[in-house]
């Protein structure tokens, strides 16, 4: 479907706005994106916040050079839209790339972007992320240490933490003890459920993330009905004043499982 025939099939649902991803965009120019705003706000919808893959990690320096420029001009649609959140990530973890050099990389590159997101007044959150489904390697900072080092080196308001518990759960660590660790540096949060295929297990899925791709024996399905402990998750967001934006990751198996996730989560909301 276009990204208008999303907008139209999804304003039916128990939901305030809708996340875009970049490469759900025909085009980047601004008459397009004018048109997408305008069908978003024509539903009563914002759009809180663009998902981005940049890729800080790789080894030639102009290479992750253009990884700035390009997430610079996504904090330009992200702006053009009505956001005020654009995800940023670390990069593949490749295994020529040590910890060390890595983190260097990857602060030295957001740390570019920190005056351009502040002058756009747009907040770049940091995702405990699994694998961009066009990626050869896993997420560099897959594995909490690594991910909290790079958000407490970067100390700025135009930073925070975008908090996803399935990817935790995927990186073989608690999302609960991750959660603790980054609760007062969350901006936003994936709301999500991963079912690993019946016959499969996490260990397999280790033996097999470094493939382009998504690992096929790995789902997204309905919230709450998963491997997370939401209860848990949401008394500790409401703790520390949380208000931000939940995003739904699901609907893989339709709209009408999409709604039933949007009704699980309204109702943890108002807990």
């Amino acid at each position: 479907m276009t990204v208008f025939d999303w907008i139209a099939g999804a304003a039916d649902l128990p939901i305030d706005g809708l996340e875009m991803y970049d490469g759900f965009f025909a085009s980047l120019e601004p008459a397009y994106l004018d048109r997408v705003r305008d069908a978003i706000e024509q539903h009563n919808l914002r759009m809180p916040m663009l998902c981005v893959s940049p890729d800080f990690t790789q080894p030639d320096a102009a290479d992750r050079q253009r990884e700035v420029e390009r997430e610079k001009r996504m904090i330009d649609v992200t702006a053009r839209l009505g956001g005020g959140f654009c995800r940023v990530l670390s990069g593949q973890r490749r295994p020529q790339v040590s910890r060390r050099q890595g983190i260097d990389w990857v602060v030295g590159c957001i740390e570019q972007l920190l005056p351009y997101a502040e002058k756009r007044r747009v907040v770049l959150a940091l995702e405990n992320h699994y694998k961009d489904n066009y990626w050869q390697y896993p997420e560099f900072a897959q594995k909490m240490e690594v991910y909290c080092e790079i958000l407490d080196r970067i100390r700025s308001p135009w930073l925070g933490a975008q908090y996803d518990p399935s990817n935790a759960i995927l990186a073989g660590e608690d999302p609960i003890e991750l959660l603790e660790r980054v609760k007062h540096r969350v901006v936003t949060v994936h709301a999500s459920d991963r079912f690993l295929k019946p016959g499969h297990t996490l260990e397999e899925l280790r033996q097999i993330e470094d493939s382009v791709g998504y690992a096929a024996i790995l789902s997204h399905g309905e919230i709450g009905k998963g491997m997370n402990d939401y209860p848990r998750i949401f008394g500790i967001l409401r703790e520390v004043g949380y208000q931000g934006w939940i995003s739904i990751e699901d609907g893989m198996s339709g709209m009408e499982e999409l709604r039933r996730s949007a009704e699980f989560l309204r109702r943890m909301m108002a807990a």
